[in-house]
C-alpha cells in the first residue's frame, strides 16, 4: 500500500470514527431525553447514500464532505411542527435537558479516549527506555549535569519510564519556562535529582525538537556500521552491498558507528552516494541511491540495509513495555484524558496572549500525514492517534464559540441567569460571529499545513 493511499485511508477512518462518535453522543442524549431525530449525517453536502429507518423515520446520511457531521434535531425555530410532536421539539425541553444533550458530543469524544488508552495501557505501551546519551556542552541537560548512560527517573515529580514520556512531560512543563526537578539514576545504580533550566525557551523551541534543544537525546551504542541484512529490492541491493559489509565512509567521509551511517543516508534522499566498504579484508566502494521516503512531514534517505545484530541486542535491552492492571489502567487513561485536556486549553490560552506561536495550531493536512504516519507504525500507535485527536475535538467543541457546543452552552447558561431563553437575534449575531471566526481559524490552520509542507 503506498504511502499517499494509505494517509487518505487512515484520516478518513480517523474522521469517521470521531465524528461518528460524536454525533452518536448527541443522539443517544437526545433519545433519552425524549428529542425526535429528524437526520443523523456523517460529512456534510451532497449525501452520497441515505437510507431511513425506525419509528420516526430517522434519515441516516453520508455525505460527501467528510470533515464533520450533525445530528438533526425536531426544533420549532427551523420548521414548523406538529401540535401533537411539540412536545419532542429539542426548544421545547428545559434547559437542562439542552445543556445534557449539547454536553454529550464531546464527551462521546472524552470516553473514547478513555477506553482507548485503558486498552492499550492494559495491552503495553511499548517504548525505549530514558537512558541518555552525550549532551552538547552548551545545553540546558549539559548545564544540569546530566551525563551520557544516566536514566531519566522522573521529571517534575512524574515519573517517566520511556523517551514518549520524557517528551510529554517536557513539554507540559516547557511552556512554564522554569527550572524543572530531574530525578536520574547513573550508570552506578545511585539515585540523583538535577535542576534542568527550561526558562531560555522560545516558542520556535516548543514548535521543533524540544528535546534536543535541551540536550536530551536517546543513548547511542558505538556499534560499528555492519550490515546486518539487505532487504530484496531495495536501493542497497541494486548497489551491491551485502551483509558483513563495514561501511567506512559515505562520499570520502569516514563512518564511525551505525548512526553515523544512518544519518550520512537519511540526508540523501535521492542523490548518488560513494560507500566505501570492508569486505572480506578487502576495500570495496559502490554507489547507491537512496529512496526518498517520508518521514515526520520531511524526506529522507533509506537503503533498505538491516541493523547488526549486537545493535539489534542493545535495543532489546533498552526497549521496554509498560502496562497496567485493568483498574491501574482506567485510573491511568482519565488522568491521560484529563491532562490532555488541561494542556489543550493551556496552550490556546497562551496563544490568545502571545506566549505561544499560532503556528502550533495544525489543520487537516497536518492530521492526515500523522494519521498516515501512525497507521504505518501500526494498530498500537494508530490507536494512540485517533485517542489524542479524539481530546483535541472535545475539547475544541467546547470552546465558547457560537456555532460550536461549547457556544449553545454559553446561551442556555446566559437563560439560566436572565430566567428567559436568549432572544434570536442575539443568537444570529453570535452565529455570524461564530461563523467568521470559525473560517479565519480554519484558513490559518491552513496556511500552516501548507507552509509545514513547504519548509519541511
Amino acid at each position: 500500500m503506498s504511502h499517499a493511499f494509505l494517509t487518505v485511508v487512515s484520516f478518513l477512518v480517523t474522521v469517521g470514527v470521531l465524528v461518528v462518535i460524536h454525533e452518536l453522543g448527541h443522539y443517544a442524549a437526545a433519545r433519552l431525553m425524549g428529542v425526535k431525530i429528524l437526520r443523523f449525517s456523517v460529512g456534510f453536502g451532497k449525501p452520497l447514500w441515505t437510507r431511513r429507518s425506525g419509528a420516526d423515520g430517522t434519515e441516516w446520511v453520508l455525505a460527501a464532505v467528510p470533515l464533520g457531521g450533525y445530528v438533526k434535531m425536531l426544533d420549532e425555530r427551523e420548521g414548523d411542527v406538529a401540535p401533537a410532536e411539540r412536545p419532542r421539539a429539542f426548544n421545547r425541553k428545559g434547559v437542562g435537558a439542552r445543556i445534557f444533550i449539547v454536553l454529550a458530543g464531546p464527551a462521546a469524544n472524552f470516553a473514547l479516549a478513555v477506553l482507548i488508552y485503558w486498552a492499550l495501557f492494559i495491552a503495553g505501551m511499548p517504548g525505549v527506555k530514558p537512558i541518555v546519551g552525550a549532551a552538547a556542552a552548551d545545553t540546558p541537560a549539559a548545564a544540569a549535569g546530566i551525563a551520557s548512560g544516566d536514566t531519566l527517573v522522573s521529571i517534575a515529580g512524574e515519573p517517566v519510564y520511556t523517551w514518549g514520556d520524557v517528551r510529554w512531560t517536557l513539554m507540559k512543563e516547557g511552556v512554564k519556562r522554569d527550572v524543572v526537578p530531574v530525578e536520574v539514576r547513573g550508570e552506578s545504580g545511585v539515585l540523583a535529582t538535577k535542576r534542568l533550566d527550561l526558562s531560555r525557551l522560545s516558542n520556535d523551541d516548543l514548535e521543533q525538537d524540544l528535546l534536543a534543544k535541551l540536550g536530551l537525546a536517546p543513548f547511542r551504542p558505538r556499534t560499528p556500521a555492519l550490515v546486518g541484512g539487505v532487504l530484496p529490492d531495495s536501493a542497497a541491493e541494486r548497489a551491491g552491498l551485502a551483509q558483513g559489509d563495514r561501511v567506512v565512509a559515505i562520499n570520502g567521509r569516514p563512518i564511525a558507528t551505525w548512526f553515523d551511517f544512518t544519518a550520512a543516508v537519511s540526508a540523501s534522499p535521492g542523490k548518488p552516494i560513494d560507500i566505501d566498504v570492508e569486505r572480506r579484508g578487502s576495500r570495496v566502494r559502490l554507489r547507491a541511491i537512496p529512496e526518498a521516503v517520508a518521514a515526520g512531514g520531511a524526506r529522507i534517505g533509506r537503503l533498505g540495509v538491516e541493523a547488526p545484530a549486537e545493535l539489534r541486542r542493545e535495543y532489546d535491552r533498552m526497549s521496554t513495555t509498560v502496562r497496567y492492571g485493568p483498574l491501574a489502567a482506567l485510573g491511568k487513561s482519565v488522568q491521560k484524558v484529563a491532562d490532555l485536556s488541561a494542556f489543550s486549553l493551556q496552550m490556546l490560552g497562551r496563544m490568545v496572549v502571545g506566549e505561544v506561536s499560532w503556528k502550533n495550531l495544525s489543520g487537516p493536512l497536518t492530521i492526515a500525514d500523522y494519521a498516515g504516519q501512525s497507521a504505518q507504525l501500526g494498530w498500537l500507535a494508530w490507536l494512540g492517534f485517533l485517542a489524542l485527536v479524539s481530546v483535541s475535538l472535545g475539547v475544541l467543541n467546547l470552546l465558547p464559540i457560537p456555532l460550536l457546543d461549547g457556544g449553545h452552552l454559553v446561551y442556555y447558561l446566559a437563560e439560566i441567569v436572565k430566567g428567559s431563553p436568549v432572544s434570536e437575534r442575539t443568537m444570529e449575531i453570535g452565529q455570524r460571529l461564530g461563523l467568521a471566526l470559525l473560517v479565519c481559524l480554519t484558513l490559518f490552520a491552513f496556511y500552516n499545513d501548507i507552509n509545514r509542507l513547504f519548509t519541511s
